[in-house]
């Protein structure tokens, strides 16, 4: 049963559309949703609309492409080579290879876009190199900075170049030189001690060169220099073969694993495209941005993010074929888990052990009906979406107990495919799977085939589509409604500027600032200030598009950013933790059941507030424990306070990780310095972080070494000095009895993050922001019962009933 739950709903043409919400996300596309997706979790998935390229800082007016490693292998000398699906001039990494000519003019190809996006200071250094040394000979290879672009240089090169129509002893040279060439690639990587360089397949493109022996004579070029590895002084940690074609891309794949991993298993994406090499049973299709393979195999062996099982009701493991191979090959764990894990609509998620996968979704089934076997197979792939998946492999779902015949089930979950993927705008691998003695693969393919005819025959175009529109996908119902309020923010203003509040501000590079100078160009203009211990950004455009779509631009950094600081603070712990307490790249909360008495025990303080409490999330982080108790023996704290601290939702995670930082909480006004603030109680953190018109509310309970203290004062950057020795201050600061303020980050250990719901604001606040925002906005939220998964629907059309 599913219970709808409407938060707006306005009349279509109460308010005028003005389009400039359309043409923002018509050019914003791509990095609306990766915002989306690393501020609230919530995966986007934008509908009826034709996207301009990405317009975003460093790849204006051309397609962007995903990074994504297609291939990897290490050397004997350790260094890694890597082939890669990216865009070099998004791509980070100390060098960047540009496949350069004689006089350095970077006027076409990889040399233009290079020169593009990373600003005119590569071209006037370049210009000055000529002008001091002369032209660069076929071979040779040279420096210059990487102005905004991501890298730290750029590795000019200058690849033979052959003419159409060449003659053998014509390739026979130009082949000399292409190794030649690389070779002094490597060689400024050694001189300049360089870890990560990418290479594009140098020659290839207008330069003329055949592709696939291109490809075969740089990775050989690389595997002999680095043969002769005791005469290097340096030795880098990654080569990445980098295009942004998939044609490039599979040779680039062939030539190493032919040349340097003979032995080693090839990826089924190349395997696919070999001749001869592919199983006569796999068929491969791609719908969309969404790519479907059909092949034999046993589904326990599949090596993917996710494979899917079809259990039993009674969740027993050994009955049915799948369950029970599955079960045999990832062992008793998974049937434990399973009695204990948590059902989401007919979905429970469970670890895949010793399983080639990340996670196993067991559905179940319970009827022989085709929408119950349709929503299981879509809800799946939601599912893998929204937990950030790449690949998914499925069984013949319903083909067992429930007695649905081949063609049935290939009707059916065809159909859930192409409906997934019409709605899903980013890469998945989707893989369905036959039993090797399965004969009926042949009516998967046939239908297949009809649903290609059916989707070249459909109308898409924006006048006949579906109207204007983002999906979101959220983990939970306060993650839908902040991606909510944040879009309704930016995508229905009335005003050509916009305000960003985020001390993560500071932190932008000098790189970052100079790609924002870039937009100033069309008009827009930034101004940083400081308000009461918050960083803020302004910013003015001529027209409201231009504001927000330079808005964006910075959010975006903004995530790369907080993204890096969390990894400098957990490579820092590291060292600090002298690798005692290994850092896993996992989840460090664990929510607690609503009849806990770690739930129950919380309730009091906040009711008596007005506040419900919606969720407790426990931290269990054993390295900040452990830094904790490093910290208390420093201080000669016998006991720890316990304290809150307000924060947005977008640090509950990043506190969970690496603990408390002032940049994640600063307070209303800070009149004890400028380190990290906590209150005694709940009442007070509500008035030390006042901004209370949120639905939502976060608190972190923590334990906090207070230790010896003193009345603070604006401007503190560290406790005053105890005496006349500066060495020796006091371990905190305070304003009052319920105010402290530390300024190491391993004073304080968070013990739970607790999310409320302030009742007064679930009809007054989005209430009074959509009417002062004129907005033309209808938004319905599907609420599935025992399940924290939601789905939203913001509406860009005003031609909506």
């Amino acid at each position: 049963m599913h219970h709808y739950m409407h938060l707006h709903n306005y009349c279509a043409n109460k308010y005028q559309w003005n389009g400039s919400s359309l043409n923002i996300v018509r050019q914003c596309g791509h990095v609306l949703t990766n915002i989306l997706y690393s501020k609230f979790g919530c995966v986007a998935i934008i509908e009826g609309m034709d996207f301009e390229s990405d317009m975003s800082f460093v790849q204006q007016k051309r397609q962007s492409v995903a990074q994504e490693k297609r291939f990897s292998v290490k050397l004997p000398a350790g260094i890694e080579v890597s082939v890669w699906k990216a865009d070099l001039t998004t791509l980070k990494v100390d060098a960047v290879v540009n496949a350069a000519n004689c006089h350095l003019q970077h006027a076409g190809g990889l040399a233009y876009a290079l020169c593009e996006a990373g600003g005119p200071q590569i071209q006037k250094e370049s210009d000055i190199h000529i002008t001091t040394h002369g032209a660069l000979k076929t071979g040779e290879a040279v420096i210059t900075t990487s102005g905004s672009l991501p890298c730290n240089v750029i590795i000019h090169a200058v690849g033979p170049r052959l003419s159409y129509g060449f003659t053998q002893s014509e390739f026979f040279d130009a082949k000399v030189l292409l190794e030649k060439t690389i070779c002094r690639i490597l060689q400024r990587v050694e001189e300049n001690c360089l870890d990560t360089v990418a290479i594009p397949a140098i020659s290839s493109g207008l330069f003329n060169y055949p592709l696939q022996d291109c490809a075969d004579t740089i990775v050989s070029t690389v595997k002999h220099y680095y043969e002769r590895v005791h005469s290097l002084n340096h030795l880098p940690k990654e080569i990445l073969f980098a295009n942004n074609d998939d044609q490039t891309v599979t040779e680039m794949m062939k030539a190493c694993n032919k040349i340097l991993a003979p032995h080693q298993l090839m990826p089924h994406s190349l395997a696919a495209q070999s001749k001869g090499t592919a199983k006569t049973s796999d068929i491969a299709t791609q719908i969309w941005s969404v790519n479907l393979t059909l092949k034999r195999d046993n589904i326990e062996n599949q090596k993917v993010d996710v494979i899917v099982n079809t259990a039993s009701p009674d969740k027993d493991l050994t009955k049915g074929q799948i369950s029970a191979a599955l079960l045999n090959k990832a062992g008793r764990k998974m049937q434990h888990e399973i009695r204990s894990a948590p059902q989401r609509n007919h979905i429970i998620i469970t670890q895949g052990y010793n399983l080639w996968c990340k996670e196993v979704f067991h559905t179940f089934c319970v009827a022989k009906e085709r929408q119950v076997l349709f929503d299981s197979v879509l809800q799946c792939l939601k599912m893998a979406a929204t937990n950030g998946h790449k690949s998914i492999a499925f069984p013949a779902i319903g083909s067992g107990n429930l007695g649905f015949n081949k063609r049935e089930v290939a009707h059916i979950m065809s159909d859930a495919v192409v409906e997934f993927a019409k709605m899903f705008t980013g890469k998945m691998e989707i893989y369905f799977v036959i039993f090797p003695s399965d004969s009926n693969i042949s009516l998967l393919t046939a239908k297949i085939s009809i649903c290609l005819t059916l989707m070249e025959k459909e109308d898409l175009s924006f006048n006949r589509g579906p109207a204007p529109h983002i999906s979101l996908s959220a983990p939970s119902e306060e993650s839908a409604s902040e991606a909510e309020k944040w879009l309704t923010h930016l995508l229905y203003k009335s005003s050509p500027c916009v305000t960003i509040c985020n001390n993560f501000i500071q932190h932008l590079s000098e790189k970052q600032y100079l790609q924002l100078s870039r937009l100033t160009r069309k008009g827009v203009k930034f101004e940083e200030f400081l308000t009461k211990g918050h960083t803020c950004l302004k910013v003015d455009g001529d027209s409201v598009e231009d504001a927000v779509v330079a808005a964006l631009q910075v959010e975006a950094m903004l995530c790369i950013v907080q993204k890096e600081f969390v990894t400098e603070e957990e490579n820092e712990m590291c060292k600090l933790l002298a690798n005692e307490v290994p850092l896993k790249r996992e989840k460090k909360t664990k929510t607690v059941d609503n009849s806990s008495w770690d739930f129950k025990d919380r309730i009091p303080a906040f009711r008596n507030l007005g506040l419900w409490i919606l969720k407790v999330d426990k931290v269990e982080n054993p390295a900040l424990e452990l830094l904790f108790d490093l910290k208390k023996k420093q201080l000669g704290c016998s006991s720890s306070e316990k304290m809150f601290q307000r924060i947005p939702a977008q640090f509950c995670e990043m506190v969970s990780q690496i603990g408390f930082h002032a940049e994640c909480a600063p307070p209303e006004d800070p009149q004890c310095g400028e380190g990290i603030y906590f209150a005694k109680n709940v009442k007070k953190a509500m008035e030390v972080w006042r901004e209370n018109n949120d639905q939502y509310l976060y608190f972190v309970e923590a334990d906090v070494l207070t230790g010896k203290s003193i009345k603070g004062k604006p401007g503190l950057i560290l406790p005053p000095a105890v005496g006349k020795d500066p060495q020796v201050r006091f371990d905190s600061v305070n304003g009052g009895s319920d105010i402290s303020v530390i300024f190491s980050s391993y004073q304080a250990l968070p013990r739970y993050i607790i999310t409320c719901r302030n009742p007064k604001k679930l009809t007054e606040g989005n209430q009074s922001y959509v009417n002062k925002s004129r907005l033309s906005l209808k938004m319905c939220v599907l609420y599935q019962q025992h399940c924290s998964f939601y789905i939203e629907r913001v509406h860009l059309f005003s031609g909506i009933s």
